[in-house]
């Protein structure tokens, strides 16, 4: 049997950052920011470091989440290779 990983080791795995600026229903350009693997990990803010805080608090979140259900962690793709 694996041995379990803690919240502070799945914190610690780099996941693939998806970056998108969008446009809002009032005709403003927003910062998108995702970890795809990680279902509902989506922020959207009016600056990338606005929205990289608020993503990173959300990744913790979901997380955590996860880990206190019982479900696994989804794992980071592979980054491309050029």
């Amino acid at each position: 049997m694996s041995e379990r990983l803690t919240l502070e080791e799945h914190l610690a795995v780099p996941y693939i950052l998806d970056v998108a600026a969008v446009e809002d229903v009032t005709g403003d350009w927003l910062c998108e920011l995702a970890y795809d693997e990680l279902p509902g990990c989506t922020v959207r803010a009016q600056t990338p470091l606005e929205a990289l805080d608020r993503l990173e608090r959300l990744r913790e979140r979901i997380i955590a989440q996860l880990l206190d259900d019982g479900l696994p962690v989804p794992v980071p793709r592979p980054p491309l290779r050029v």
